[in-house]
């Protein structure tokens, strides 16, 4: 018997957090998953807002109420639409090796995380730790902007970077586009598109299609305006991207989006979901 698709969504009770949980629910319904949302309580931050508090009887009292609230209305809205169950799970110690860890450990199929986006610099809350979770994890990981909500995915894209791993991508970008019903577009972003960049998407092109069916998919290549992360926001926003894909993998587009230099812009500027695939 094939093991049950499973979905790990940290919650640490803050806007974005909760949005994400939105996301996984909704994806749990579709891949008829397993959700498990977990909360890491991290003691140092519990008793810098708590300074005259004892023990931490009190915020671990609100957790297990919050979560139990969260899973039953979680359970209430999507059981009945295709999720399996939802159950909850908390742990002590340091957000990004805990999560990195269970989902390696309990061989979690997705992680689903929030992210503040302008409020990102605030480095207690969970969405500021999504790249660094991206970074460290060796599951797949979807980081919910806090600007972004769940809804009709008419269209879904992943960005390519000319691999041979991309044939293993698309599939699983295939999948969730079948879900939705959603139009897939693969994308390339490049300083220079000339004829025989155009003539390279082309070739890929033929490569690729065999490995998506019953899905509309278009390839298209674009000229980097002025940044790479700009010209991908704009992108996004003009075609109304529902979840953007990429690969993770060494020399990808994935090198650029979250080098050190441009990871605050991004986490200011991209306002769409992003799937970081990690694995086939």
């Amino acid at each position: 018997m094939d093991q049950a698709h499973k979905i790990l969504c940290p919650v640490d009770f803050s806007d974005c957090s909760l949005n994400a949980i939105e996301f996984a629910a909704r994806l749990g319904e579709k891949y008829k998953s397993q959700l498990t949302l977990i909360h890491v309580i991290n003691r140092d931050d519990y008793f810098k807002l708590f300074p005259g508090e004892a023990d931490s009887q009190r915020q671990e009292n609100f957790v297990k109420e919050k979560l139990a609230s969260l899973k039953n209305a979680v359970s209430k809205e999507s059981i009945s639409r295709g999720l399996v169950e939802c159950v909850t799970l908390i742990v002590e110690g340091d957000i990004v090796d805990t999560v990195c860890g269970i989902a390696e450990d309990q061989d979690f199929d997705l992680i689903i995380i929030g992210t503040e986006g302008v409020n990102g610099n605030r480095s207690g809350k969970m969405g500021s730790r999504a790249s660094e979770i991206v970074d460290n994890s060796i599951k797949d990981v979807l980081v919910i902007p806090r600007a972004a909500y769940f809804r009709r995915m008419d269209q879904i894209s992943y960005a390519q970077d000319y691999l041979e791993e991309d044939k293993l991508a698309i599939q699983k970008v295939g999948t969730v586009a079948s879900f939705f019903d959603s139009k897939l577009d693969v994308i390339h972003f490049d300083r220079k598109v000339n004829k025989r960049r155009e003539f390279l998407n082309s070739e890929i092109q033929q490569e690729l299609k065999p490995f998506v069916r019953d899905v509309e998919i278009s390839f298209k290549l674009f000229p980097i305006e002025e940044t790479l992360i700009s010209s991908i926001q704009k992108y996004c926003e003009e075609s109304k991207v529902g979840i953007l894909f990429t690969l993770s993998l060494p020399q990808s587009i994935w090198d650029h989006l979250f080098d050190r230099s441009l990871s605050k812009k991004l986490a200011f500027s991209l306002n769409t979901p992003l799937w970081v695939i990690k694995s086939f």
